[in-house]
């Protein structure tokens, strides 16, 4: 059983220890801050006390020693600052890092319930605002709780009874902060959530844009876009115009104290019960307490905020991956022999395969043929672990790849996927995506071999910047059949044991397919081959053929007995006869 992990502030602590002694810096840099601003009024005390006895001397004094106390804090304050608000930072830095690991290694599962755009919205500005808790929002928490601890402390020295009329409205402060600070959650919450759905709607808007303009759906997307800005407008203001009440009831309840102490510690200077100076020095006091009371409000809603953006950030760091690392992995050894044994796999309740078994000799070839729907994609993906492989059902030179190593296993099992993804870059980049210099002297002589293995190498060359030239968002500037050969070369270039390529004739012509056909034959020459395709004169190249549908396999054999049968791989080889006559007359 897999143990909870710890949740909330809980879960903070482990990112917050590694810097704990940067921390517990500034927390001392802060108390020295506070003791220096808290002396100031002191000071004050005695200066107008002695301006009172016609002591001149003393008030010069008095006042030299409050410059100083106030520069002293200056550069403290300055420095304590730094270290907090840097701690910030780094942790951001640490919880990007790991955000970005779970993500990668988080599967279908979890992509099919959380949209790009929220997960983007969560990994900028969620980490923002828990940035801000963790500086801003803990430095003064930290701050507010001294300023409090010390001006109570020399307010207390000089009379308590005063100090108690002074903290005769805080009861009510505290019961409204609480109150507060729960709306101030579920607001902050509901607030990140239409962030995060506004910027979904933004990234699908602008990754189908050419499919809006061909359809001359502007208006349509315009008024979705409009009601996601809509919601998270009146959910943002919703948040704000509660900040915005918290000002004057924290600074109303501040003010009262002040009335309180104004008017009893007149009557205690009538009575001689309390100096000038003291009364002076207990106004003070009271406003240095006003300060961190009307700043209360401000710190609980970026606390708030915080918490809230940091439960929908622990969303996808406590997201479990749909493909797990055994707990005593191995590493793959072999040549790349292939053996799938009782292979059933469903979605949900939806079965996709059902009892699928075939084996593959080290060095073979086979074509898995099908109808679109017959579960062809769904155990290419399943050779390689991208989804949830069930254990005892594929091994790799005889053994079962549940108990490999995930990251040797998906080099040694190379899969193009059936719409090749390139990434907004130039082509060496592309194809050397696994190599850690690209353009190293070593990596590019490993891309431009990989190229010619693809049968793509003469086709970069004529391209005016060659390797460097950039290919546009998911390679927009390049044919289609360009980019599944650049795709082709970027499997390649690991020198996988096993090639599994999903339908890589899909959308490119004739010309084309022979030209991929022919790379295909050149590299699956040390390689065992697993193709997934509707195109026969691709299977009629494979060693052996098995034809799926519903699920399950219906016909195994070679292209020469299946095509003489009367199956629905014959059925399928007669209808592309036929249209290549046709195309032809």
């Amino acid at each position: 059983m897999t143990q909870a992990r710890p949740t909330g502030l809980r879960a903070l602590l482990r990112y917050i220890r590694p810097y704990r002694g940067r921390l517990w810096q500034g927390v001392a840099l802060l108390v020295v801050t506070n003791v220096l601003a808290k002396l100031v009024p002191w000071l004050l005390k005695d200066a107008v006390d002695a301006l009172s006895e016609g002591k001149l001397s003393d008030v010069m004094f008095q006042t030299s020693l409050v410059v100083a106390c106030a520069l002293g804090m200056g550069v403290v304050r300055t420095v304590s600052r730094v270290r907090v608000f840097n701690v910030g930072r780094d942790i951001e830095y640490d919880l990007r890092n790991d955000l970005l690991r779970s993500i990668h290694g988080l599967g279908p599962s979890f992509f099919n319930r959380m949209p790009t755009g929220e997960t983007m919205s969560r990994a900028i500005n969620d980490l923002g605002q828990v940035r801000a808790m963790i500086g801003f929002g803990s430095l003064n928490m930290v701050n507010s709780v001294l300023a409090y601890a010390l001006a109570l402390t020399f307010m207390l020295s000089m009379s308590a009874e005063l100090t108690l009329f002074a903290l005769a409205p805080y009861p009510l402060l505290i019961v409204a902060a609480r109150g507060v600070g729960r709306a101030m959650y579920s607001r902050s919450r509901a607030s990140q959530e239409a962030i995060g759905h506004l910027s979904s709607v933004v990234q699908e808007t602008l990754s189908g844009t050419r499919i809006v303009r061909a359809f001359n759906n502007q208006a349509a997307q315009a008024a979705r876009f409009q009601n996601a800005n809509q919601t998270a407008l009146e959910r943002n203001m919703s948040l704000v115009v509660l900040r915005g009440l918290m000002w004057p009831l924290l600074m109303g309840i501040g003010s009262i104290g002040t009335l309180v102490v104004l008017w009893k510690g007149t009557s205690m200077v009538r009575a001689e019960l309390l100096s000038v100076g003291e009364l002076v020095a207990f106004l003070a006091y009271g406003e240095a307490l006003k300060w961190p009371t009307m700043g209360l409000g401000y710190i609980l809603a970026v606390i708030q905020r915080g918490r809230a953006s940091l439960q929908r950030i622990e969303e996808i760091l406590n997201a479990e991956p749909d493909v797990m690392e055994s707990q005593n992995p191995r590493e793959p050894i072999g040549e790349g022999a292939l053996s799938v044994r009782g292979l059933s796999f469903a979605y949900g309740d939806r079965r996709i395969l059902q009892d699928v078994s075939f084996d593959v000799p080290a060095g073979a070839s086979l074509a898995i043929v099908g109808r679109t729907g017959s579960g062809k994609s769904t155990l290419a993906s399943l050779l390689p672990r991208l989804l949830s492989t069930p254990p005892g059902c594929v091994e790799l030179d005889g053994t079962d790849i549940t108990e490999l190593r995930v990251k040797p296993l998906r080099k040694a099992v190379a899969y193009a996927q059936q719409e090749p993804f390139l990434f907004s870059d130039t082509i060496a980049r592309n194809i050397g995506y696994s190599l850690d210099d690209p353009y190293s002297a070593a990596s590019m002589e490993q891309i431009r071999a990989a190229a010619e293995e693809a049968s793509v190498l003469d086709e970069i060359e004529d391209l005016r910047e060659g390797f460097q030239t950039l290919v546009g968002e998911r390679g927009v500037q390049l044919s289609g059949g360009q980019k599944q050969r650049i795709a082709l070369a970027r499997a390649l270039l690991n020198r996988p044991r096993v090639l599994v390529m999903d339908d890589p004739l899909s959308a490119v012509d004739a010309k084309t397919e022979a030209t991929i056909l022919g790379a295909l034959d050149r590299a699956g020459a040390d390689k065992t081959v697993v193709i997934i395709t509707n195109r026969i004169a691709a299977a009629r190249r494979a060693d052996s053929i098995v034809v799926l549908d519903n699920g399950r396999i219906v016909e195994r054999g070679t292209h020469e007995s299946l095509s003489a049968g009367h199956g629905l791989y014959a059925a399928l080889a007669r209808r592309q006869q036929l249209e290549e006559e046709l195309s032809a007359l």
